[in-house]
C-alpha cells in the first residue's frame, strides 16, 4: 500500500462537529476499501488566502492514509460531490511525519511564549522615525520669522 498525506479545506459556515463527522466518512471509505488512517489533525478555522467560492476561511484537517491508491481515488470522488468541502490536496509521500504536523508546532510555540505587558515593549529612540521625513522634530535654523 502506499503512504498518502491529505489536506482538506471545509466551509466556514458549518460547525466544528460537522467537520469531524466529514472526516469520519472519507475514514470509513478508506477503511471500507483496505486503508487505514494514521494520523488526523484538526488545524482550525484559517484565514485563505483569496477566497474561495464566497469564503474567505476555512476548516482545515490534514490526514495521514495508508492506503491502496483505488481507496485514495474513491475517497477523493466523495470529497468532489460534497459541497462542504471547499478544497482538497492528496500527496504521495515516501514515509508519514511522526509527532505534530509543521502548522501544530507553530501554533504549539505560539502558545508557550509569554505575554507582553504595555511596559515591557521596547522604544525606540528619537521621536517618530528618520530625520526629515514624516513628522519629526523641525528644525528652526535658517527659517524667517
Amino acid at each position: 500500500m502506499s503512504l498518502y498525506e491529505c489536506v482538506v479545506i471545509a466551509r466556514q459556515d458549518i460547525a466544528t462537529t460537522q467537520v469531524e463527522t466529514l472526516t469520519d466518512d472519507l475514514t470509513n471509505v478508506l477503511i471500507g476499501l483496505g486503508g487505514q488512517v494514521s494520523k488526523r489533525e484538526y488545524w482550525g478555522l484559517r484565514n485563505i488566502a483569496y477566497r474561495m467560492k464566497k469564503n474567505r476561511k476555512g476548516h482545515y484537517v490534514l490526514l495521514n492514509i495508508d492506503a491502496p491508491s483505488a481507496a485514495v481515488k474513491e475517497m477523493e470522488r466523495q470529497m468532489s460531490l460534497n459541497e462542504d468541502i471547499l478544497r482538497f490536496q492528496t500527496v504521495r509521500v515516501e514515509e508519514l511525519e511522526e509527532g505534530p504536523s509543521a502548522v501544530m508546532q507553530s501554533k504549539n510555540q505560539r502558545d508557550e511564549r509569554p505575554r507582553r505587558e504595555d511596559g515591557d515593549r521596547p522604544r525606540r529612540e528619537g521621536g517618530y522615525g528618520r530625520e526629515g521625513y514624516g513628522r519629526g522634530p523641525r528644525s528652526t535654523e535658517g527659517a524667517e520669522a
